[in-house]
């Protein structure tokens, strides 16, 4: 395995995850071998986050390639299963476009090369899941290094949801800057939203910050405003999982309200993920489709007994978009985009 939290077992055909639903009070690895548990681990995010999710995909795909492999070999047959499987996992998380990316890239080595041996196949699917990931690890490095040319000694940094190491290969996105400050012996002060529902920053944001030697405080989303108010954020820096090429952002839900408290109190608000979260036939959020989970997050989930009526209707979308006129930078490992995105991000990569 490149990284703690998901990898390749060759010697019993699988994919390896760190379960980070079960995070932080038990370290447990997931083996996914069948479709049904790679939607599963995706959907209900024992593996999560955008770039994350794209290595596992990856690896999904090469997994899933063998087994429909077995047996008498038909490419036409071949190809056809796998575009079903593509398909089938991309629609487990449709927001982060990291998931088809990968899953498209994969899928285009067969398409294009449709005269070799089914061990020649076989083997460009590994070389493209592994590059996938080993890609993912330099444009965290990247990514961090361009993000701490925005940070000095003693800031206050707020962040929301999770995008650090558990959420990528390395560094992370939004906190790869953080960490990579501590190991330069910069020293920062993080607020660290909780995160609801599902309270990615309360179990994972402050895990990681805890265990790099980080001062990380945990806050209710709803403390945002009072803390900035206080005078102790001077920047924020958030993950993202699709950008449109104006610069409008899906990121976890209650970013947008960040952004926007951000943008009151006079406070730079940055985005961080690498090129591959740039969905360059997206060109502004209002085309970013959000995913809507199950109710029983909001009415059931971490508590002992349900906190609301049974039959309470809920509403509990996974993504809310932060509207470019409230982003300062977007920090991709190719380096920093400034407004006007439509320029600027259609600049960096042609």
């Amino acid at each position: 395995m490149l990284s703690k939290n998901v990898g390749l077992r060759e010697d019993h055909l699988a994919v390896i995850i760190l379960d980070q639903s079960a995070l932080p009070n038990t370290t447990n690895y997931l083996e996914l071998e069948t479709a049904e548990q790679m939607y599963e681990a995706i959907q209900t995010l024992k593996i999560r986050g955008a770039p994350a999710i794209g290595i596992c995909a990856g690896y999904c795909l090469y997994v899933l390639a063998v087994h429909s492999a077995r047996g008498s070999f038909n490419y036409i047959r071949f190809y056809k299963e796998l575009q079903q499987y593509a398909d089938y996992l991309a629609a487990a998380r449709p927001t982060a476009v990291n998931l088809s990316w990968a899953l498209n890239r994969m899928l285009r080595q067969v398409k294009q090369n449709p005269d070799l041996s089914l061990p020649n196949l076989l083997h460009l699917l590994y070389d493209e899941a592994l590059q996938i990931h080993k890609e993912d690890i330099a444009m965290c490095q990247a990514i961090s290094q361009y993000g701490l040319q925005l940070l000095h000694d003693g800031m206050g940094i707020l962040t929301h949801c999770n995008a650090g190491p558990l959420a990528t290969s390395r560094y992370g996105t939004a906190l790869g800057p953080l960490l990579l400050a501590k190991e330069r012996g910069m020293e920062l002060r993080v607020f660290a939203d909780e995160t609801r529902p599902l309270l990615q920053g309360a179990r994972l944001t402050t895990y990681e910050l805890q265990q790099a030697g980080i001062d990380v405080t945990l806050i209710c989303d709803n403390m945002a405003a009072q803390v900035m108010k206080n005078g102790w954020v001077d920047a924020c820096f958030v993950g993202c999982d699709r950008v449109a090429m104006n610069g409008d952002t899906a990121n976890k839900i209650g970013t947008s309200g960040i952004a926007i408290l951000a943008k009151y109190y006079n406070i730079p608000f940055y985005v961080l993920g690498p090129s591959s979260t740039i969905d360059y036939a997206c060109n502004s959020g209002e085309e970013i489709v959000i995913e809507l989970r199950d109710p029983q997050e909001i009415r059931e989930k971490f508590y002992k007994q349900p906190m609301a009526p049974t039959d309470v209707k809920c509403y509990n979308p996974a993504f809310d978009v932060t509207n470019h006129e409230l982003i300062t930078a977007i920090i991709t490992e190719k380096g920093i985009c400034r407004p006007p995105f439509c320029q600027s991000l259609a600049t960096l990569f042609e």
